[in-house]
């Protein structure tokens, strides 16, 4: 079985493009951390390029920037090819399956916003406040 799942930040905005035949494609690198810190004490992270195709290649395209999280699920892929010197050059990517968006963009600003900060309000406000989570449904 050939499954990824990972959750990072962009590096940078996605690279979206059309192949000769029509289909969307989109580019972009997730910053992953590892889940143990160095000698130093410090966290590194590794830097992982994801390949989306189709209708989730121009969402992504369209709502992800550099530095927000999105949660990956796909598969790990290798291929080579020859490069314009001659030499043979290998590369591993994720093609993604399903992309979801952990932050979503501020309006305006283009800084992401997250879950817990005051942004636009949602429609489901309307309905009341949210019960913390800790706290019990009185039902």
């Amino acid at each position: 079985m050939n499954k990824v799942i990972l959750m990072g930040r962009l590096t940078r905005d996605p690279e979206v493009r059309y192949t000769q035949t029509g289909k969307v494609v989109c580019q972009f690198t997730l910053a992953v951390d590892r889940p143990f810190a160095n000698q130093e004490g410090q966290r590194e992270a590794d830097f992982i390029a994801v390949v989306v195709w189709g209708k989730i290649a121009e969402l992504c395209g369209n709502s992800l920037t550099k530095g927000q999280r999105a949660l990956v699920d796909g598969r790990l892929q290798i291929r080579s090819y020859d490069a314009k010197d001659g030499t043979k050059r290998w590369v591993t990517e994720v093609i993604a399956n399903s992309v979801e968006f952990i932050e979503r963009k501020a309006t305006g600003s283009g800084a992401p916003v997250q879950s817990g900060d005051a942004g636009p309000k949602s429609e489901m406000e309307s309905f009341g406040s949210a019960v913390p989570f800790d706290e019990e449904i009185p039902f």
